[in-house]
């Protein structure tokens, strides 16, 4: 049996999203060993901060990041996998994994720590929010009703 288009153009925008959550997960950790985006932002907030301090809280946002990461590829799979099923539930677990998604990316993409700036540099915050654009084209394409043809 075929997938309607909208199912299909949901996949695809799914696998994308997939994909562009593994990326944003992965800048991570090469801001780490290149750009130091992080540890620039964490030192700039808290310059009293000695170089092992940076260090620890660099780690600690990295297995943060890493966890959502893992959290986002496992609920692409799942719904990606509950599309392709044709399970009934998989329309409402799109939605509301896009919600999630896009209320954990906005969080870390705007929530002050004590330094008064955000926690992530708005490089990496706008990063976590680029898998939540597939998401919405995904979730856009599963409501679309069918056309009649």
């Amino acid at each position: 049996m075929t997938k309607p288009s909208h199912a299909r153009g949901a996949l695809a925008a799914m696998y994308a999203g997939l994909a562009l959550t593994v990326l944003a997960t992965i800048a991570t950790y090469v801001d780490r060993s290149t750009t130091h985006l992080l540890a620039d932002h964490i030192r700039a907030g808290y310059p009293a901060y000695p170089q092992a301090r940076v260090d620890s809280a660099v780690t600690t946002y990295l297995v943060v990041l890493s966890v959502v990461g893992a959290l986002g590829v496992l609920a692409w799979l799942v719904t990606a996998w509950a599309v392709t099923a044709g399970r009934r539930w998989a329309r409402p677990a799109v939605t509301a994994m896009f919600l999630l998604g896009t209320g954990v990316g906005l969080t870390g993409l705007l929530t002050k720590d004590t330094s008064g700036t955000t926690g992530l540099p708005p490089a990496l915050g706008w990063a976590g929010m680029i898998p939540c654009l597939a998401g919405f084209v995904a979730v856009a394409l599963l409501w679309r009703r069918p056309r009649l043809t």
